[in-house]
């Protein structure tokens, strides 16, 4: 026992999640003898040793071709995460996960690559531009990258939704409008290169009848805002109050009198037409994740799921609600508790409610998901100078340092990702505050102690909670160096995750698609690894392998959790 401290609270294999029967609970002691490295050649994986760089001073070279041997050793994971953890140990590791929307300044296949060597966990690909070819492209270059340079991106598919938008803009990435600038909104249908010079499309037959002269027009949550001047026939006049940068398909809401004006919108579906048959794409795909926009009822979800499950049965795609919309905060709970995940969505959520409810609004969402045990994105708007400019605002950082504290699962880069200037700068802000806050919250010992309810009714479930729980506790007051969960699901994971514990989680899962989506949730290090029932085999294997590609160190300590047999262990790696 010299070396290592050991406790187990067991279940027997046949009261594990999948053979819940037996009533009992026996406590068991583990002694996992002293290991000898295997021996295996290290393909040299080299990062800058400042890591606090520009995304784009990083070599996007950095992950190197899978080899047999490492098929071999069947260990898979992050050639990004392997290399900090050879360089800077356990603490160097970023919790806080980044989205990043793909668009035409990053779909190639080395501008991916260069996004996941800067921090990109999950690459999202928007309905609302470009086409299914287009989009299908895409995928298959993040999947390649997958394959070919040992990372685990996970791709996210949000749906356009059937709220009022613009048109594509004669084609342009992008438009101006300045202060004073009259622009036309129709309704009329024209081929892209003959619509009239500071005219807008509008995709809603209704619009022009429905607003009224002295109405404000507000464009994507509020970038650009313009009043209604004059209204001819299916063209709406308006004159630009606030100027700024229009893009494609952007969202548009009017307000009339202070108030939004919300009813027609009210009789759109939730999922269009044209949203369905989207869905059909990505679940031909593969995608990991469908985002559905403008989420008004949990049932628009419980809908989704059961047609995935029907059109692809044993598929993992996650469903994420987005939550921009006064009908998603009136269902709030029962959407979310329905969902796989939720992005608060703030440039639309924005536009809808007052400015001033944005940040209560989303802390609210942020909670009530951690609550839930559901994976949280904060989105919108994050860096959105940095569309044009090489440095965010202090504000911006501010306003990053607040989701990191937070301490959602995931933060979201959009127009900055998609089609700004400097995508890659932009990322590596994202990752340089991550790293910053989480370290400030370790070295003030700001262990989060919220208080979580059991959500299980079921005893084994329960029981599973309670580990998970008790083992996060566990690894902070002992400083273990990380906690190591081996879970087929990664129901075990994401309970662990819930937790926020200080120190890092290695999921193992012996499938691929359960890593990818592990890869969206706060503070987990996924790997795949075929592992057994037998957690003394596991632990041996999985030292081995760890020590022997230099991601562990003899005395590391490490909390041990497994879902197959309910089981917690802190142990000394020899």
């Amino acid at each position: 026992m010299s070396g290592s401290f050991r406790f187990s609270t067991s279940l027997s294999l046949s009261q594990s999640r999948e053979f819940p029967s037996m009533p009992f609970i026996k406590p068991r002691i583990f002694h996992v003898p002293v290991l000898r490295p295997m021996t295996a050649a290290l393909s040299k994986v080299v990062l800058p040793q400042n890591l606090r760089v520009t995304a784009s001073e990083l070599p996007i070279t950095v992950a190197e071709p899978a080899s047999m041997d490492r098929e071999a050793e069947g260990l898979e994971v992050d050639r990004v995460t392997e290399a900090e953890l050879k360089e800077n140990g356990f603490r160097s590791t970023r919790k806080t996960k980044i989205v990043c929307t793909i668009g035409p300044r990053t779909c190639e296949f080395e501008e991916i690559e260069a996004l996941a060597v800067g921090g990109m966990n999950v690459a999202r690909v928007n309905m609302c531009h470009g086409t299914r070819e287009w989009h299908r492209d895409v995928i298959r270059r993040v999947r390649q990258l997958n394959e070919e340079k040992g990372f685990a991106v996970a791709v996210m598919m949000d749906t356009e939704g059937s709220e009022i938008h613009m048109g594509d803009l004669n084609g342009a990435e992008s438009a101006k409008a300045e202060n004073g600038e009259i622009w036309t909104f129709t309704v009329r249908a024209f081929d892209p290169p003959s619509c009239p010079e500071s005219s807008i499309t509008v995709n809603y037959e209704g619009f022009a009848e429905d607003v009224k002269v002295g109405d404000e027009l507000l464009v994507d949550g509020g970038m650009v805002r313009f009043v209604v001047t004059e209204k001819i026939g299916p063209d709406v006049i308006c004159r630009c109050t606030d100027p700024g940068l229009l893009l494609p398909r952007a969202n548009l809401t009017f307000w009339r009198n202070g108030s939004l004006v919300q009813e027609r919108n009210a009789m759109l579906p939730t999922i269009s037409s044209k949203d369905w048959l989207d869905i059909d794409f990505g679940i031909a795909e593969g995608v990991d994740f469908i985002a559905v926009s403008f989420v008004k009822s949990a049932e628009v979800i419980k809908t989704l799921k059961s047609y995935i499950t029907d059109q692809s049965s044993g598929s993992q795609i996650a469903v994420i609600a987005k939550i921009e919309s006064i009908d998603s905060l009136k269902n709030l709970e029962e959407i979310i508790e329905a969902s796989d995940g939720a992005m608060v969505a703030r440039g639309d959520l924005g536009a809808q409610i007052p400015l001033e409810q944005v940040p209560s609004v989303q802390q609210k969402v942020v909670q009530l998901c951690r609550k839930l045990n559901k994976p949280v994105i904060v989105a919108s708007q994050l860096l959105e100078s940095m569309i044009e400019y090489p440095i965010p605002t202090r504000a911006e950082v501010a306003d990053v340092s607040e989701a990191v504290g937070q301490q959602a699962d995931a933060l979201m880069l959009s127009s900055e990702s998609a089609m700004g200037q400097y995508p890659e700068k932009a990322l590596a802000v994202l990752r340089s505050v991550s790293l910053r806050i989480e370290k400030w919250w370790r070295e003030e010992k700001n262990w989060d102690a919220t208080d979580l309810p059991i959500l299980s009714s079921s005893r084994p479930a329960s029981i599973s909670e309670e580990i998970c729980n008790t083992a996060s506790r566990m690894a902070n007051k002992l400083e273990a160096d990380a906690i190591f969960v081996y879970t087929k699901t990664g129901q075990t994971a994401s309970l662990l995750s819930r937790n926020r514990p200080d120190c890092p989680i290695f999921a193992f899962t012996p499938t691929t698609s359960i890593r990818r989506c592990l890869n969206l949730q706060w503070g987990l290090i996924p790997f795949r690894l075929d592992f057994s029932d037998d957690v003394e085999s596991n632990l041996k294997r999985t030292f081995s392998l760890l020590k022997a590609r230099g991601m562990i160190n003899a005395g590391d300590l490490i909390v041990v959790v497994s879902d197959v047999m309910q089981s917690i262990q802190a142990i000394k790696v020899p």
